[in-house]
């Protein structure tokens, strides 16, 4: 018997029995179905966490943060002056493996910025070097980022995340149109502010689609202050993540305006009664991320001179959170692999159970095909193709419903990254249900192959 006509005869008991057979295959569906959906699911986390890797930044950058002192420099603890302008310069100087250097002087707590009687929620305010546009990965869409001339000046102007936009300009979906409003004045803390620059929408695939299927709802009145846009607002709204929702929530001011109008003591937006020079995180980007490591020795031994020995510093790297994520997907593809090989090793009994039962039917036809001259391999064959057949056909039928599984899910339970079905995925389900189909025929072929033919011909 060829393998053709062995196949054409799992075919046909296959139809001759639909029902049965329909049911032996919701194992192997199943278990297919559940293996590309859990792969699509982890798919889509992975992207959306590397997405948010690069959208901070990169492996490239490390944050330098202030750290507690040593216990055993505890004594030099009034020396102590943290992270300043003068660590940014010496680095500048004397680290050549580091790209960049980036400071940063956050407002203490969160600002108060108001617009015609708009207010945000909460927000951001950053005062940085032109720089920062490249370090934490930030786009212009409408105006320009501030100059080194700006910088040096301590003028009022300011960049903006697009959900700063929303809450005191309307976002389109509200308003109508694109508002873009460069040359507008707002005011931060009470200080007037130009806004010269508005950065790009950063959202999520999932937030995205969201966007889209909002544009025809009905639109809500709002009064006073601006309706909450949640934790991304445009472009992050929805749980776009927290990276989208950082970005999108940022106003980027000057450095020296940061420090003139508000840190330095008096100054007019602030309520600081001392000075304070401190940089809230010095960002620093390696040249080369294979020489991240002699990079970031440098970088300390020259911090460690400028703070005369004090060690109230600490380096934070990108290679922790990548580490974490390389971690979570290979947890999630095991826990998640190891359900669906149940799936499909329940679906592999089924089968098995039903070949046998038809063997015990077909005792007698068994016996004649031996009769009339079909050999071992001929029987055994016959009844594992039988199986594959069974197999495969459940295979096909367990991708087939992927699709519509993984679409469920996302309906009934939304996440922030869409499910990406990858033909990795579908290729390993089907290798693994046509290897199931194998294993299960296994067992029933012997017992089919070893059948006497005498006894098989006298069996009712």
């Amino acid at each position: 018997m060829n393998l053709f006509n062995a196949i054409t005869i799992g075919l046909k008991e296959i139809w001759a029995h639909k029902f049965r057979s329909l049911l032996t295959m919701m194992g192997i569906i199943l278990g297919v179905s559940s293996l590309v959906g859990m792969s699509a699911l982890v798919k889509g986390m992975e992207n959306g966490m590397k997405e948010a890797l690069i959208a901070i930044g990169g492996l490239e950058k490390v944050r330098v943060e202030q750290q507690e002192i040593p216990a055993n420099q505890r004594h030099l603890a009034d020396q102590a002056v943290g992270s300043t302008i003068q660590d940014v310069y010496a680095i500048q100087r004397s680290a050549p493996l580091i790209k960049m250097v980036t400071p940063e002087m956050r407002a203490q707590g969160f600002p108060h910025v108001t617009h015609e009687g708009k207010t945000t929620e909460w927000c951001y305010l950053v005062g940085t070097w032109p720089n920062a546009l490249e370090m934490n990965q930030h786009v212009i869409e409408h105006g320009r980022m501030f100059n080194a001339i700006d910088d040096e000046n301590a003028w009022n102007v300011c960049v903006n995340g697009t959900n700063i936009h929303d809450q005191l300009f309307g976002a389109p979906e509200d308003v109508g149109r694109e508002i873009i409003p460069i040359g507008e004045y707002i005011s931060i803390n009470a200080v007037p502010f130009r806004i010269i620059g508005m950065f790009q929408r950063y959202e999520s695939e999932q937030d995205r689609k969201k966007r889209e299927l909002e544009k025809d709802k009905p639109k809500e009145k709002t009064t006073g202050v601006a309706r909450s846009r949640g934790w991304g607002g445009r472009g992050g709204r929805g749980g776009g993540g927290f990276v989208f929702g950082w970005k999108n929530n940022t106003i980027y001011i000057p450095l020296n305006t940061m420090w003139i109008k508000f840190r330095s003591a008096g100054g007019g937006g602030g309520t600081n009664t001392f000075a304070d020079p401190r940089l809230s995180v010095l960002n620093v980007k390696v040249a080369d991320i294979d020489l991240l490591e002699p990079a970031l020795q440098q970088a300390r031994n020259v911090m460690m001179h400028t703070h005369k020995g004090i060690e109230d510093f600490s380096f934070q790297t990108q290679e922790n959170w990548s580490e974490q994520i390389t971690t979570s997907i290979r947890n999630a593809r095991m826990s998640g692999g190891f359900i669906s090989a149940i799936s499909l090793l329940v679906g592999g009994i089924g089968i098995m159970n039903i070949m046998l039962a038809s063997i015990t039917e077909r005792i007698r036809e068994i016996g004649i095909r031996k009769a009339i001259g079909a050999t071992y391999a001929d029987i055994f064959i016959q009844i594992l193709v039988e199986s594959v057949v069974i197999a495969v056909i459940g295979g096909v039928a367990g991708l087939a419903a992927s699709f519509g599984l993984v679409n469920l899910l996302t309906v009934i339970s939304p996440t922030e990254n869409t499910p990406i079905i990858t033909v990795e995925a579908m290729a390993l389900a089907f290798i693994f249900s046509a290897c199931v189909g194998v294993l299960a025929g296994i067992i029933p072929a012997f017992k089919a192959a070893k059948l006497d033919p005498i006894q098989a011909l006298r069996y009712e």
